[in-house]
């Protein structure tokens, strides 16, 4: 019988988490490293990755920090490059990276922010999730896990092209769970609710703040290492028979 205790180790694995430098990615990273596994970080700041850097050493694993952004599909090809050379492995990656930059009204949004959030946050995933996949098949093992978004399935006003690109990332999680799960190759998308990031805290401050929270059976936002644990999951073998799904964490959040 398996030991669900050591399901959930990464001890010996390495992970790679994109868009680690803050917010959720930060804190999956952090969780990742505490479950064992040696933990490759990238982000578009340096210095937000230095500071990670720091404390993920702290739990005995390797890091590695490889600033990049995840719109360059070159820069991602010599991520995992780097990540193999270092490690010999891949075995987990969680694509946090992601933007939201714009809460404006739809007749309003320029083709320029539109295409510069799908850029990031769907076209970004698909480069990470193919560089990962062709090592990820070639070991004959390994899980993917995508950052998706409860607005994936529920509307929100002002978000359009979050919506939009949080929609294609659970799109293309499934499509890629079928074609590579007869390889060994999981890919399943963890959809938060609203969590208090850099990212989220303009929204939670105003007076959408209010129904937000109203809106939350548990009656509160999350905290991010609250993400953590659903991550470890879904990169670790607890879920070995997972694949193609998403995992929600929002508190109970629904649209009012």
């Amino acid at each position: 019988m398996a030991d669900v205790n050591t399901d959930l180790r990464l001890d010996g694995r390495t992970a790679w988490v994109t868009g680690a430098g803050k917010g959720l990615g930060r804190a999956v990273a952090v969780a990742l490293s505490q479950a064992g596994a040696d933990v490759a970080v990238t982000a578009r700041t340096a210095a937000d990755l230095e500071s990670l850097e720091a404390e993920l050493a702290g739990h005995g694993g390797k890091v590695l920090v490889l600033p990049a952004s995840v719109a360059d599909s070159d820069a991602v090809r010599t991520t995992v490059a780097r990540i193999t050379e270092t490690t010999g492995r891949l075995d987990a990656v969680v694509n946090c990276a992601g933007i939201s930059p714009h809460f404006t009204r739809s007749e309003y949004v320029t083709d320029e922010d539109f295409g510069r959030v799908l850029d990031i946050n769907l076209r970004g995933t698909f480069h990470c999730c193919r560089e990962a996949g062709k090592v990820m098949l070639e070991q004959g093992s390994g899980s993917i896990v995508n950052v998706s978004s409860v607005h994936a399935s529920t509307g929100f006003e002002r978000i359009a092209a979050y919506a939009a690109s949080k929609g294609g990332v659970e799109a293309l999680t499934k499509a890629l769970a079928v074609e590579w799960a007869d390889r060994g190759v999981r890919v399943n998308s963890l959809a938060p609710g609203y969590f208090r990031t850099d990212l989220s805290s303009g929204l939670l401050d105003s007076r959408w703040g209010e129904r937000i929270v109203r809106g939350t059976p548990l009656g509160r936002v999350g905290s991010v290492e609250e993400l953590g644990g659903a991550a470890v999951f879904l990169a670790s073998d607890a879920s070995r028979f997972v694949t193609g799904t998403t995992v929600t964490v929002d508190g109970g959040w629904t649209a009012w």
